[in-house]
């Protein structure tokens, strides 16, 4: 099964450019002009712990050349807008501190300091915590909590004075506004001044459970553990951590180990095992447990998942070609002119279903990093 993998990878490496890369489905199907954004963020931070794991060269000097394409000598950042205050926009930031640490590349440094000036000055809700987009004032998504806060903390590591307080209070403010005790899952979002069409007048909260957002939020948490070094600020993200996992552990499909893409309505007519919030919550599982945070059944719980991803959506054509499928696209909380986009459970169904996609493939790939050093 490795080799399929290692075979599916070097596919879409051999068949991407930096302006074009196979994995970013939304870029193709709309002819974007290329422009730093998560999507291939996420992609490369895979690559760069592929590399790491396999002590191969090829993944990290791909990541290389194709940040390079995007960061210019003086730190400016193709495509990039600080003006938008898109979280979004600072998730491939991460990737900025590794190639720096490997190349000492001084424009990498000039992109981190841009990007750290946007959350600098990024608008905040009453609570503290960043807007998601300027575009939705006032709100709060899960997704947002991976896209800004790994970054965030490892500037706060390498560049600041290793004050965590800011990211771990972020941390805690979701874990009161968006947490339901009774499901023991995550809402997708929270508008804080509880006016947008799809919140909840009274808590603000969206209506359901979406996995991919449940995934970036475990994912995020578990990548932060393993950077900061504080030990009572890792304990406080620990516990929510712990909580998060435990929580969403009980509605894994029994045959696939896999999860649904409204989670706790698994069997309704239309629900499916997604693959992109399925691998994020394999990893976090495997993460976890290898870093003594979460008990070691956990790692035979997101193994057990890794080999039902492989199983039901790792295909091979006729011609010996390698797809991952079961990919949702994109889903979120409107604007106020995408009455659509309304949280509903219909809503979250009727997003288009992808192959190859970088939101389902690079997770993944973590996955199987994660796999092969359990197997080291």
């Amino acid at each position: 099964m490795y080799d399929r993998i290692d075979k599916y990878i070097d596919k879409l490496l051999e068949g991407s450019t930096p302006d074009a890369p196979l994995w970013n489905i939304e870029s193709i199907h709309q002819g974007k002009a290329p422009a730093w954004n998560y999507i291939d963020g996420c992609m490369i931070i895979a690559l760069l712990e592929l590399s790491e794991i396999k002590n191969e060269s090829k993944y990290a000097d791909f990541a290389e050349k194709f940040i390079d394409y995007y960061v210019f000598d003086d730190g400016s950042i193709r495509g990039y807008e600080k003006e938008k205050f898109n979280l979004d926009d600072i998730n491939e930031g991460r990737v900025l501190f590794d190639l720096y640490r490997k190349t000492g590349k001084e424009k990498y440094k000039k992109a981190i300091m841009l990007q750290h000036s946007q959350l600098e000055e990024h608008p905040r809700t009453v609570t503290n915590n960043f807007w998601h987009k300027k575009i939705y004032p006032n709100q709060i998504w899960l997704d947002g909590l991976y896209m800004a806060q790994v970054f965030s903390l490892r500037f706060q590591k390498e560049f600041g004075n290793k004050d965590y307080s800011d990211i771990v209070n972020q941390f805690k403010n979701v874990r009161k506004l968006m947490f339901d005790e009774d499901k023991k899952l995550y809402y997708h979002g929270c508008d804080c001044s509880k006016k947008a069409f799809w919140a909840d007048p009274e808590t603000g909260r969206s209506k359901n459970f979406w996995l991919r957002a449940i995934g970036w939020f475990c994912i995020s948490l578990i990548d932060n553990i393993g950077y900061i070094d504080n030990e009572a600020d890792k304990a406080d993200l620990s516990a929510i951590f712990k909580e998060a996992i435990e929580g969403i552990s009980q509605y894994a499909d029994e045959e696939t180990g896999m999860y649904y893409q409204v989670v706790d309505q698994g069997g309704r007519e239309g629900n499916y095992l997604e693959t992109s919030g399925s691998s994020m919550i394999a990893y976090a599982m495997m993460k976890g447990a290898r870093l003594k945070v979460l008990d070691e059944k956990y790692a035979k719980l997101g193994m057990k998942t890794f080999e039902g991803i492989c199983k039901k959506y790792l295909t091979i054509k006729e011609d010996g070609d390698l797809n991952l499928g079961g990919i949702c696209l994109v889903a979120g909380l409107g604007p106020e002119d995408n009455k659509r986009r309304d949280g509903t459970y219909e809503y979250y169904i009727s997003e288009p279903v992808v192959e190859n996609d970088a939101k389902g493939v690079a997770p993944f790939v973590l996955c199987y990093t994660e796999v092969l050093r359990t197997a080291k």
